[in-house]
């Protein structure tokens, strides 16, 4: 049976550790995220990506910063 378990209840259980052991859980949970976290783009990808962004800036009429809002929305999403 699977039963789910809330974040709350994690919390309370991560406050029963002692604070040695709560170390080795962040550690384990971030190596665990590291490893599984989408690799991140080459500089010869991004060097692509950011020249895309300025040929959407030079379409638009006005002030764009293509490559601000792109960054900004990535940022978002991370």
């Amino acid at each position: 049976m699977n039963s789910t378990v809330t974040l709350e209840q994690i919390e309370l259980l991560v406050l029963q550790l002692s604070p040695a052991d709560r170390l080795k859980l962040v550690a384990r949970v971030c190596d665990r995220l590291s490893s599984t976290a989408p690799p991140r783009m080459s500089e010869a990808e991004y060097a692509a990506w950011e020249k895309e962004c300025e040929e959407v800036a030079a379409l638009s009429d006005g002030e764009f910063d293509s490559v601000a809002e792109l960054r900004r929305l990535r940022d978002e999403d991370e």
